[in-house]
C-alpha cells in the first residue's frame, strides 16, 4: 500500500506536471501569483481586475491544480462558500498562522508549496516549453501549418484568376439640368 499524498511531497516535475494539464488561463493565474511571486494586487491590476475578483479565480485555479496534483479537494458549495474561501486563500497565502476551512487545507498546501518552489518550477516550465518546441511533432505541426497557408494562398490566387468575366455596367442616365 503506498503512502497517502502529501502537498509538502510535491516534486518539481509533478508540480510542472500538474501546472502543464490546466487549462492555460488557471494555469497562467497560478504562475502570476505564485511562481512569480506577486502580490494580490499586482497580479490583479496585471490582469486588470479587482483583487477580489482575482481571488477568485486564482481559487478556481489551485482547486484544479489540487485535483491535477491528485490530491484530495472538493469544489465550494456556493457562490458565497467560494467567497469566503477565496479570501481565505489569500489570507493564508499573505500569512502562515491563517486559519483555512478543512475543505480548502489541502489546496492552501499545494499553494504554499508552488510558491516555495517557484523558481525551480519557473526553470522547469520554460525547460518543458523549449522541448516542446523542438519535438519532432511540432516541428511536423509547423511545417504543415506553412503549407495549409501556401495552399490557401495558391488556392485564392487560382480563384482570383479564373473567375468569370464581370459584363460591363451601363452608366445612369444623368438628367439634364435645365439652363436658361
Amino acid at each position: 500500500m503506498s503512502p497517502p499524498l502529501d502537498a509538502s511531497r510535491l516534486t518539481t516535475p509533478e508540480l510542472g506536471a500538474a501546472l502543464r494539464a490546466l487549462p492555460y488561463r488557471a494555469s497562467a493565474f497560478l504562475v502570476t501569483r505564485l511562481v512569480r511571486g506577486r502580490s494580490l494586487e499586482d497580479s490583479a491590476a496585471f490582469y486588470g481586475i479587482s483583487p477580489e475578483a482575482f481571488s477568485v479565480h486564482l481559487l478556481r485555479a489551485a482547486l484544479e491544480l489540487t485535483k491535477a496534483a491528485a490530491l484530495p479537494c472538493r469544489p465550494p458549495e456556493g457562490d458565497v462558500e467560494e467567497d469566503v474561501w477565496a479570501r481565505a486563500l489569500a489570507e493564508a497565502l499573505e500569512r502562515e498562522t491563517a486559519g483555512v476551512p478543512p475543505g480548502l487545507v489541502e489546496t492552501v498546501a499545494v499553494c504554499r508549496r508552488l510558491r516555495t518552489m517557484g523558481p525551480e518550477v519557473a526553470a522547469a516550465l520554460e525547460a518543458a516549453e523549449r522541448e516542446e518546441e523542438d519535438s519532432p511533432k511540432r516541428q511536423r505541426e509547423d511545417w504543415l501549418r506553412k503549407v495549409a497557408v501556401l495552399a490557401l494562398l495558391g488556392l485564392t490566387a487560382y480563384l482570383y484568376c479564373n473567375r468569370p468575366p464581370e459584363e460591363p455596367r451601363e452608366r445612369p442616365v444623368q438628367p439634364r439640368t435645365l439652363e436658361r
